[in-house]
């Protein structure tokens, strides 16, 4: 027999719970008039007379405490188990106390006991009871126990556990219990070979010392060997692809030959060369125009060059960047954070814009003006001639040093004074230098114009300076390269080699615009971070 821990009590300024003397449920049970024990309704044909309780011998009287002078009387009761019911426990029922003696005084009744949670008691079969049940409270035959709530499988397909059947066994009066019965659960046929005694009181619970049986669901999987993914290289065409491409080309140069037979034929007609002759392609300039072309004009072109190759490479990056490696963030304005190849592209501009304005006015000033601005409506006659010479491969003279042809003069005022100009304009509407407060000015300009116009522009610029190259190189490289490089109006290499150099260090320029060697310039004019 052991005694159970005692613990707080349950109310304020009680004993401790449980009451002194309740021991384990493997010692029998002292019962008195107030105490309820739990009995199983049995068939009437298996239920023999219930023995008369003999009274205890005096010597034994005194071994048990009785359960009033321990507990201290009736348990708390609590809520209804029923709407509308009596509060539970019934009045009168006592707290059980454990005890090796039985209390000398009779059983009058027997009253269905709430069971443990795994083991509550359900409304006996009608067929293996004898007893009539009454909201809660069981009138059973005495001597076996109360049936038990069957709940889920214990296996997978089995039937629901405990067994159908199964009881719990709540002894009276007895001497001595079966060997292991506070640990096994009963068949309600195998009672009667229990021989369970009347006069202990003890619960028969399921054995538990074997695991339960599971089946594996779940395996302990490893980590897929990695394949190596092939490397992605060019994306090579298919053949009809291939063909189909060599057939466009083809057929390109094919358009291209006619075009020219057509032109040339066309201009071999009179009134054509009558047109020729009045509009050779180029008109004479103003009395006291300046003739031929200043070193400053050769240095502003080599910038000109520099900066506008390294604006297309950074519009280009601002415009498909996605993750920026860095950014820029100017000083004392936190929100005015932008990618470090934003920052780039507008400090380009910034230059461009500067070196520009220095260009107009050196040619205002100078004279030169008059060498690409048209000053004349022969202008537009003289640029179709030239044209249709250029159409034809039949060069017109190249005379760039004193004076240019009507074409050239038409495309350089455009790429001067109205692309360059509305480069501008559009750049800085889509820039932080923006004033935001101007509300009245952004509704008249919104942003919308400018990112429709800005890339535009800039496909613009990149087709005139590939078209202008090529032209350059072929009518007349070597004296052409003199013009604009070496200020002389000579057949050499001069003007070649210096062409080659400025190249290079364009080329120097487009390899070194990366962040790693961006951000120490970017540092000195604002915060540059990875993030």
């Amino acid at each position: 027999m052991a005694t159970v821990r005692r613990g707080l009590p349950r109310i304020r300024g009680g004993e401790a719970w449980p009451p002194a003397g309740l021991v384990t449920p493997d010692a029998p049970l002292a019962v008195s008039e107030e105490s309820t024990v739990v009995a199983s309704p049995a068939p009437a044909a298996e239920a023999g007379p219930v023995p008369e309780i003999s009274p205890v011998p005096e010597a034994l009287e005194g071994a048990r405490t009785p359960l009033a002078s321990v507990s201290g009387g009736s348990l708390r009761r609590g809520l209804p188990r029923v709407a509308g019911g009596d509060p539970w426990p019934p009045v009168g029922e006592a707290a059980g106390i454990a005890g090796s003696t039985p209390v000398p005084s009779p059983v009058s009744e027997l009253v269905e006991e709430t069971p443990p949670r795994a083991a509550r008691a359900l409304d006996a079969d009608p067929t293996e009871t004898s007893g009539t049940s009454t909201g809660s409270v069981t009138e059973p035959s005495p001597g076996i126990g109360s049936a038990l709530r069957r709940g889920l499988p214990r296996t997978a397909g089995g039937d629901p556990w405990p067994p159908a059947g199964a009881i719990v066994f709540r002894a009276v009066e007895g001497d001595a219990m079966p060997p292991g019965a506070d640990r096994v659960w009963s068949q309600s046929p195998a009672a009667s070979s229990l021989n369970v005694p009347i006069g202990a009181a003890v619960a028969l619970r399921p054995d538990v010392s074997a695991p339960l049986p599971f089946t594996r669901t779940v395996w302990r999987g490893t980590a897929p060997a990695r394949v190596a993914e092939p490397p992605v290289g060019r994306l090579r065409p298919t053949w009809p692809q291939a063909f189909s491409g060599l057939f466009a080309a083809a057929g390109l140069a094919i358009l291209a030959a006619a075009a020219v037979a057509l032109v040339r034929a066309f201009l071999s007609l009179p009134f054509m060369q009558d047109f020729l002759a009045t509009y050779p392609g180029e008109y004479h300039l103003p009395a006291g125009a300046p003739v031929g072309i200043p070193g400053w004009i050769g240095w502003q072109h080599f910038f000109n060059i520099f900066l506008m190759t390294l604006i297309i490479r950074s519009g280009t990056q601002v415009r498909h960047q996605k993750r920026p490696a860095a950014f820029w963030t100017p000083r004392g304005d936190p929100k005015g954070k932008i990618s470090l190849t934003l920052w780039f592209h507008q400090s380009l501009d910034l230059l461009w814009i500067v070196n520009g304005v220095i260009f107009v006015v050196l040619l205002f000033v100078t004279g030169q003006w008059m060498r690409i601005v048209p000053t004349s409506w022969d202008v537009f006659p003289n640029a179709l001639s030239a044209a249709l010479h250029y159409v034809s491969f039949d060069w017109p003279t190249e005379n760039g040093w004193v004076n240019y042809n009507s074409l050239q003069q038409i495309a350089y005022f455009t790429i001067v004074f109205l692309a360059a100009p509305v480069a501008i304009v559009t750049g800085f509407r889509m820039s932080g230098l923006w004033p935001k407060k101007a509300e009245r000015l952004s509704k008249a300009y919104p942003i919308e114009w400018a990112r429709a116009l800005h890339f535009p522009i800039m496909l613009f610029f990149a087709l005139f300076i590939l078209v202008h190259v090529a032209l350059v190189l072929l009518t007349g490289m070597l004296r052409n390269l003199n013009h604009m490089f070496a200020s002389s109006d000579a057949v050499g290499w001069t003007g070649f080699w210096v062409f080659v150099l400025a190249m290079v260090v364009v080329a120097v320029g487009w390899i070194a615009a990366r962040p790693l060697v961006l951000a120490p310039i970017a540092k000195l004019f604002g915060q540059v971070s990875a993030r």
